[in-house]
């Protein structure tokens, strides 16, 4: 693109319409997805707020907003009234404190982001929790950091569902990193790019999944662009789960 990595704004207008088109054809509730190609929250600052240009115009509706962040930018979502606030769901990214601080350079801090989800959730509001894009980092106690991110995720919150997913790249993302050490998890092709090896996957998600289920008897669980052959080795039925991006 011209622009190389700078943000490519749309116009509010332009969104506007489309909203609009869409909440006069669509015939059944329906999920908007807000966070696939961006953070929801990114604008939440300033006059372009996702909160004050586009959840408004759902309201009277049965139409959700999917907000997907590692931000913690929700007091905008905070003021809204109850009436919209059946109308989103906001689903936070959370990863461990190490892989945080190795590769999430300038999001908050994990700790800030369960506080978010938090306050989201005290007030009333529909939350998930994406633990994704999970590393085995450091080779050596990387489920310590997953374990402790969950105690305080449930410390703090009952998410609605949790949704779990491994490390991957597509090839542009990895052309355009500058910062490229991540990708040496990396040695397994598929449609979602590039990704850590389908028995590291396994072992992973097996021992994630275990503490969840055996710490916190909780068992809404998902995972996050898996092939049917690892929801089937791992004992889970794919046609009855719900993951993240639906109802």
């Amino acid at each position: 693109m011209p622009n190389k990595k700078s943000p490519q704004n749309r116009s509010i207008k332009g969104i506007e319409d489309a909203v609009n088109f869409f909440l006069k054809e669509a015939k059944a509730p329906e999920i908007l997805n807000s966070g696939e190609l961006a953070d929801s929250l990114m604008w939440e600052k300033s006059d372009r707020a996702l909160s004050k240009k586009i959840i408004p115009m759902f309201r009277g509706t049965d139409h959700k907003v999917l907000i997907v962040t590692k931000l913690d930018l929700v007091e905008n979502l905070l003021s809204l009234d109850s009436d919209l606030k059946k109308n989103v769901i906001a689903s936070f990214s959370i990863n461990s404190e190490p892989v945080a601080r190795r590769w999430e350079v300038g999001a908050p801090e994990p700790s800030r982001r369960v506080e978010a989800a938090g306050k989201l959730y005290d007030a009333g509001f529909e939350v998930r929790v994406r633990l994704d894009q999970i590393v085995a980092y450091p080779e050596n106690g990387w489920l310590d950091g997953y374990v402790s991110l969950i105690d305080r995720i449930f410390a703090r919150l009952t998410p609605e569902r949790v949704t779990v997913g491994s490390l991957r790249g597509l090839i542009s993302t990895i052309n355009n990193s500058k910062d490229r050490s991540w990708t040496e998890y990396l040695a397994e092709r598929s449609k979602w790019g590039r990704r850590i090896p389908f028995e590291q996957r396994f072992e992973i998600f097996s021992a994630i999944l275990e503490h969840i289920r055996n710490q916190h008897n909780y068992n809404n669980l998902a995972l996050c662009k898996e092939p049917v052959s690892m929801w089937d080795v791992l004992g889970m039925d794919w046609k009855h789960c719900r993951c993240n991006c639906v109802w």
